[in-house]
């Protein structure tokens, strides 16, 4: 289920407050930051975006 563009729009990285791209068609459904940086991911749970550091995933 994807985020609403609206929602996405507001959204941003916890960790460096970049904004994020939506990934939910794929699989896990995630966000992820857009900053070169950081790239974290962030799940998507139920079409509920979990924007905690400590569950995201680090870039690989």
């Amino acid at each position: 289920m994807p985020v609403e563009a609206s929602l996405l729009e507001i959204l941003a990285c916890p960790a460096c407050h970049a904004p994020l791209e939506d990934r939910t068609s794929a699989d896990p459904a995630e966000l992820v930051c857009t900053a070169g940086d950081c790239g974290l991911a962030y799940p998507v749970r139920d079409g509920i975006p979990v924007l905690l550091v400590d569950e995201a995933r680090r870039p690989a």
